[in-house]
């Protein structure tokens, strides 16, 4: 099978190189920054392809693909990912995009087009969990996810490093969070609503509203639903301060005669700040709590996972969580244990357990396991 992967960034390239560890797969990776293509090992069995998917030969490149997996940064993701459903490609995107992905699901039914959007680690396999109790369930009552990508050591001023792309993490500070409350659906200020949670080996963590829970607010329904970032306590009031004081504002302003957007100086001095550096070690918290009744009976699901850098790879926690959700994902595809078409969120797979199934044995075999409590 060939199979284009879109990035090869600090996520990207580790997608590239699991998929590439087996034969059945011919990996291509395409990517605007031939410094980020360098850094692919020549001896492994990846082809690369420096390309600006804004370019009209982007079309005729996807032409050449079975299977797709976007991991490019949030703008760019909706408008690529309606390119590659146009073109009749299966794809699984981790692009993380503002945009409803739902409004391409007549397209892609048309194109007889599986797209599973949404594939990281949360959303992701944070909506497979979810998904997997409500087909174990006759209802859900409450569901709650916290998951948050930690530095190992804590650095000054802001004690984060992020595997994504600085203008996604602003955009996380800045999207409102839709939530579910009472059976009602709301909207909270991201960063908003702050509380403290433990967790063995960690410690004491603080979660935030941010947009997470993404299409699960759609397609599922419980009482109460919820979504919060972790990080280290202070971190939420230093990216507030900085929203409110008009540092992530995308409105042109005029400065000593040159319009500029704060947002774009203030990415251009994160950069640096946040970047994620190869020798920086990292690693993933995520509980997910889902509580419902089955036969009257009350039940409540928990799932934990910590995950560390993998010394021996060299690849980052963030990394793993997400890229291999996604191309255990692809694998599931492959494999014709998914055949859905249209817009497919995480969610869909989970209430298949053979398919939920497939993707935790999968991630286990790669070092990631998730523990699963039934009180």
């Amino acid at each position: 099978m060939n199979v284009l992967v879109l990035g090869a960034g600090l996520i990207g390239s580790p997608i590239a190189i699991d998929l590439a560890q087996e034969s059945a797969f011919s990996v291509t990776v395409l990517d605007s920054n031939k410094k980020r293509l360098e850094k692919i090992p020549d001896e492994l069995r990846v082809k690369k392809i420096l390309l600006d998917v804004t370019s009209e030969r982007f079309k005729e490149e996807l032409r050449n693909f079975d299977i797709i997996l976007n991991a490019l940064p949030g703008f760019l993701g909706f408008k690529v990912l309606k390119t590659i459903i146009e073109e009749g490609k299966n794809v699984v995107d981790i692009s993380f995009f503002q945009e409803n992905p739902f409004e391409l699901d007549e397209l892609a039914k048309n194109k007889n087009v599986t797209a599973i959007v949404d594939c990281g680690v949360a959303p992701g396999m944070s909506n497979m969990l979810v998904g997997y109790v409500n087909s174990q369930l006759d209802c859900l009552e409450n569901v709650f996810i916290y998951v948050g990508g930690l530095p190992v050591v804590r650095e000054f001023p802001f004690e984060y490093k992020a595997v994504f792309s600085p203008v996604d993490v602003i955009e996380e500070y800045v999207r409102p969070a839709f939530h579910i409350e009472n059976g009602r659906k709301i909207i909270r200020p991201a960063l908003s609503e702050v509380e403290y949670l433990t967790f063995p080996q960690i410690g004491t963590l603080e979660a935030f509203n941010t947009d997470g829970l993404r299409t699960l607010a759609v397609t599922l329904k419980a009482t109460n639903m919820k979504e919060k970032t972790l990080r280290y306590p202070g971190h939420a009031e230093k990216m507030l301060m900085l929203r409110e004081a008009g540092f992530f504002n995308n409105k042109f302003i005029e400065f000593s005669g040159v319009k500029i957007r704060p947002v774009d100086f203030t990415v251009k001095i994160l950069n640096s700040l946040l970047e994620l550096k190869p020798e920086d070690r990292d690693f993933t918290v995520m509980r997910v709590i889902v509580e419902g009744l089955k036969a009257q009976k009350k039940y409540r699901y928990t799932y934990n996972l910590i995950d560390y850098y993998d010394e021996k790879t060299n690849t980052h926690s963030m990394a793993r969580t997400t890229g291999y959700t996604a191309t255990m994902v692809l694998r599931l595809l492959k494999n014709g244990l998914f055949n859905r078409k249209g817009i497919c969120p995480p969610e869909f797979i989970g209430q298949e357990k053979n398919c939920i199934d497939f993707i935790l044995k999968g991630l286990k075999n790669r070092g990631i396991n998730y523990q699963e409590e039934i009180e």
